[in-house]
């Protein structure tokens, strides 16, 4: 049997009050996490599966949509601690997420840096320390876009650029849903675009989303807001 479960991560960073949405994916041979959470959140994710029924001792593999640290975070600690499970990501990100070289956020952080007030000079340079210090880790298998596999129902990988280049997306075919990384985030419970602040290339955002359009989706989740699914085509149209 094929299974889907969101995990809902609550937690609170920097005083702040957030959730992300990590998603499992089963059938009678693969148990699938996509995104891993913060740095340090293995703890906080094993909990929430076991609340869900999962064991972990099961994963078999971890596709990471993109190589922000809170994406890609834990996923140093998963290994160490499941050192079975293969590690996916798109060809695009490998580099960074191996550390071979440095993550465009970063680069994005210390470009902008000479540009800020001296107050919020402070908290980007905590920001890029925080950064600095993600633990890399190898991968064991590229994607690359229109991919496909017969993994838990069977799936699609989309490239999905704008919000970073090695975006992808995983559309699991059975059920018509579209695991969106941060292609797409849920906001005052309205479909959206990730924030421009953090989207490196909006334009490509956009074209991704006329991409997706393609798609019989009947159902996305979100990393950041969890599932939508309220008239998708029009949603993704307004856009």
């Amino acid at each position: 049997m094929n299974k889907l479960n969101v995990l809902e991560i609550n937690f609170e960073l920097n005083g702040v009050v957030d959730s992300i949405y990590p998603v499992i994916l089963r059938d009678d041979k693969e148990m699938i996490l996509i995104d891993c959470g913060y740095p340090d959140f293995l703890a906080l994710i094993e909990d929430c599966a076991s609340k869900n029924n999962i064991d972990l001792d099961e994963l078999t593999k971890l596709i990471i949509t993109h190589h922000d640290f809170d994406h890609m975070g834990s996923a140093a600690d998963l290994k160490s601690k499941y050192p079975n499970i293969k590690i996916l990501s798109s060809s695009k990100d490998e580099k960074y997420i191996n550390g071979k070289e440095k993550s465009l956020r970063l680069q994005q952080a210390e470009a902008i840096y000479d540009s800020l007030s001296e107050e919020q000079k402070e908290w980007a340079l905590n920001f890029h320390k925080t950064l600095e210090l993600i633990e890399s880790v190898d991968i064991d298998r590229t994607l690359n876009d229109g991919d496909t596999f017969d993994w838990c129902g069977g799936i699609e990988i989309i490239e999905t650029p704008g919000h970073m280049p090695g975006h992808i997306s995983i559309y699991i075919k059975e059920s018509r849903t579209l695991i969106a990384g941060d292609a797409l985030v849920i906001e005052n419970n309205k479909l959206d675009i990730a924030n421009p602040q953090y989207t490196l290339d909006m334009g490509e955002a956009k074209k991704t989303i006329n991409k997706l359009l393609n798609y019989d989706i009947d159902r996305i989740i979100c990393y950041h807001g969890g599932i939508y699914q309220s008239d998708i085509k029009r949603s993704l149209e307004n856009i």
